[in-house]
């Protein structure tokens, strides 16, 4: 128990309990949620379109910034420091990451509907096949590998004596994964100008 304790270099009581999923930031997800099933409902081409591409936007920011920015910076911090940055960070992810994966799939999906995209006879038709492959894939990855990462990584924080390396095992998982998926969302991008120049 010392010996985990002193990994992470933490006290036993000196932190308070991290609140795995963050409370307040809940109304935002529930107005944002809102939004895109009434865009959805109400078939709205410009708030679908809205929804889309900021959804779209902030995940591949997110993925991006995490695995190119944040991952080299967090894997020289030592043991301590990364326990202190990911007991901040990892529970905005929490409800971060679903939302904006949710939005920027529902909407995406009923803009290729409303466009005609998704008939076989569309120009664009095999492009969106090739965009639900890698979209799907990432998806999985998001809510498949990095959220429960994130998930135990803030389980651990809990527990009396946190246990340092299995905290730096999640953390270079989340941060790899999120690379992955951050490269893989520069082929969206690709995929996504083709289909909106056409």
């Amino acid at each position: 128990m010392v010996q985990a304790t002193q990994e992470v270099g933490v006290e036993v009581g000196a932190r308070p309990r991290i609140q795995v999923v963050p409370l307040r930031g809940l109304p935002i997800v529930a107005v944002v949620v809102g939004f895109t099933a009434a865009a959805i409902a109400g078939n709205w081409r410009w708030a679908l379109i809205f929804c889309h591409v900021v959804g779209g936007a902030l995940w591949t920011a997110i993925d991006l910034f995490v695995g190119l920015v944040l991952g080299p910076i967090i894997g020289r911090l030592s043991i301590p420091a990364r326990v202190e940055f990911t007991a901040r960070f990892m529970p905005k992810m929490v409800i971060i990451m679903p939302t904006v994966v949710m939005m920027t799939l529902a909407a995406g999906f009923q803009v290729a509907l409303q466009l005609g995209n998704l008939q076989p006879a569309s120009i664009n038709h095999a492009w969106l096949i090739v965009s639900f492959v890698v979209v799907g894939v990432m998806a999985v990855i998001a809510l498949g590998i990095l959220e429960p990462a994130n998930i135990a990584v803030l389980f651990e924080l809990n527990k009396p004596s946190p246990n340092g390396e299995r905290i730096a095992h999640l953390m270079k998982r989340f941060i790899y994964t999120a690379g992955v998926t951050g490269a893989m969302q520069v082929a969206t991008l690709v995929i996504m100008t083709r289909v909106g120049s056409r």
